[in-house]
């Protein structure tokens, strides 16, 4: 109900009464001030697009400039005809620093990590959550909306103090979520920023004619899945890496790492076998060490299970498999 109380100030603010428009979202005016309250995804869509078209204010009041219905619209198809993701959001900060001068988005790449942050240049005063929470929430939807596949997050974090309603934000930012340190700023894996959009300007005609679901449902789908699961076995190949802790790593449930390896046309168990072949054969070319250390190094508990499935793996035992590849051709 806090971001609901943040649009019912920016009503009263631009001298508009919020209540039809409460009432409209099917919201009981009388219930914005209940601190324990709660709205449908529905219900905050619907109050969130009545207001910006009554107030003709995307921003909803955050910034000292408004911006009119129709640009955030006008930055999506600024983005939408950009190679890579990465050069999709870079499009989208700078241009979104061209319609106001409060906030100033950046997004960086290091270490295999990408950062998007929000610098806020004056007070926000009452929209000081409402406003860094919508803009980076609007630019991580949509960038899961261009590669069309769910951005998992690696941490967000605030420089307010943790609110009250902070469970929201388990929605909102799936993930590790820090409050009291700055700036603003959402983490994930730098490899989202390489892939190709799926989306065209047909879609994008289409998405904005209904574009507000984007900020607050999840996308299911994970286009990078597969090879993050294959990189945190890797990472760690002598580990067990049963469902429930790689699942817990990733930020997801179980059944739904089950689900998404599936649609990928994977599978847990064939990415461990595939993981540990690879290390098992880069140990056997280019080291001297012996079979029983090569198996536990490639993540098995004993060297009679390891030659069993490197036999299914080759058609070779590992010794026959060393002599071969290094004899003379």
């Amino acid at each position: 109900m806090a971001f609901v109380q943040a649009i019912v100030q920016a009503c009263l603010q631009a001298g508009r009464d919020p209540v039809p428009l409460l009432q409209q979202a099917q919201i009981a005016p009388q219930e914005v001030e209940n601190p324990a309250a709660r709205v449908t995804a529905w219900q905050f869509e619907r109050l969130s697009g009545l207001a910006m078209q009554a107030l003709d204010d995307e921003a909803l009041g955050w910034f000292q400039r408004r911006l009119p219905w129709g640009s955030y619209g006008l930055l999506a198809r600024a983005s939408i005809s950009s190679p890579t993701l990465g050069v999709a959001l870079l499009r989208w900060c700078r241009h979104h620093g061209l319609l106001q001068e409060d906030v100033t988005l950046h997004l960086e790449s290091e270490g295999g990590t990408a950062t998007l942050s929000l610098t806020a240049h004056r007070d926000l005063g009452p929209f000081r959550e409402f406003c860094p929470v919508s803009v980076l929430r609007n630019a991580h939807g949509l960038a899961c909306w261009f590669i069309d596949s769910r951005i998992p997050l690696l941490g967000a974090q605030f420089p307010f103090p943790r609110p009250a309603h902070h469970d929201a934000y388990a929605v909102l930012f799936p993930g590790p979520t820090r409050f009291g340190t700055g700036p603003a700023a959402l983490r994930f894996d730098a490899r989202y920023l390489q892939l190709p959009l799926q989306r065209d300007e047909a879609a994008l005609r289409l998405m904005l004619q209904r574009a507000l679901p984007l900020t607050v449902l999840q996308y299911r789908r994970d286009r990078l899945l597969v090879q993050r699961v294959r990189h945190a076995l890797a990472a760690d190949p002598g580990a067990a890496h049963s469902a429930e802790a790689l699942a817990q790593r990733l930020h997801l449930s179980p059944r739904t790492l089950h689900r998404q390896l599936k649609d990928e046309g994977a599978s847990l168990q064939g990415l461990k076998d595939e993981v540990r072949r690879e290390r098992a054969i880069a140990l056997l070319h280019r080291t001297d060490r012996p079979i029983k250390q090569v198996a536990h190094e490639a993540g098995f508990t004993n060297d009679k299970s390891f030659i069993r499935a490197f036999r299914g793996w080759t058609g070779q035992s590992p010794a026959e498999f060393r002599r071969k590849a290094r004899s003379p051709a």
